[in-house]
């Protein structure tokens, strides 16, 4: 059963929604986008989260000592490296924690798989090259993956079937459930239930 993470939540009302979907795993920005948001509010919102669900940290080339501060508050139970964290940077942030590390890869090519593939990190994430474009890569290049992986990039409730056909671990969604570049509560409600529809 593949499951779902919500990314980007920044309000009260997105965790209402996130938990009455009780979907997979959330996401927390701490880097430059629109919806970035400081280790305080994440914290605020972390303490209104239905246990059960895991709360990601989404980083970008951040400090170790930043994310251990997260760690360190219980604000964020895995790590979402979006950057261009390399292997000794991987290495050594598993030196400071023990939770699990996702490690994103922006997909244009063949070779863009390959670097995924290697990659130490306890799960990988493929993305569109512009991560929070809206917009997906060519999909056809997940045949050549042979380990599990989040799909992210321009996912929404109309592409959802063919997202499934290729068996993803987790669907990472984001703008696909926002209206006017918010969450939108029903927007998750539809395509949480799209997805467990699709699943049987």
């Amino acid at each position: 059963m593949t499951k779902i993470k919500i990314c980007g939540l920044s309000r009260p009302q997105d965790i209402c929604a996130v938990n009455a979907a009780a979907v997979d795993y959330i996401g927390f920005i701490f880097a430059p986008s629109k919806r970035r948001i400081t280790l305080e509010q994440a914290a605020i919102l972390k303490a209104e989260l239905t246990a059960g669900i895991t709360a990601v940290g989404v980083f970008v080339n951040a400090a170790p000592e930043f994310i251990m501060q997260a760690v360190a508050q219980d604000i964020i139970a895995a790590i979402q490296l979006h950057g261009e964290e390399s292997e000794v940077y991987i290495t050594d942030l598993r030196r400071l924690t023990k939770l699990p590390i996702i490690k994103a890869f922006g997909v244009s090519n063949i070779a863009d798989i390959a670097a995924a593939q290697a990659s130490s990190a306890d799960y990988i994430l493929l993305d569109y090259k512009q991560a929070g474009s809206g917009q997906s890569f060519d999909w056809q290049l997940l045949e050549h993956i042979q380990r599990p992986y989040f799909l992210a990039g321009g996912l929404n409730i109309h592409n959802i079937p063919a997202a499934l056909s290729h068996q993803p671990f987790a669907l990472d969604i984001s703008s696909g459930v926002e209206t006017d570049g918010c969450k939108d509560m029903n927007k998750i409600a539809q395509i949480v239930r799209r997805i467990r529809h699709e699943q049987g």
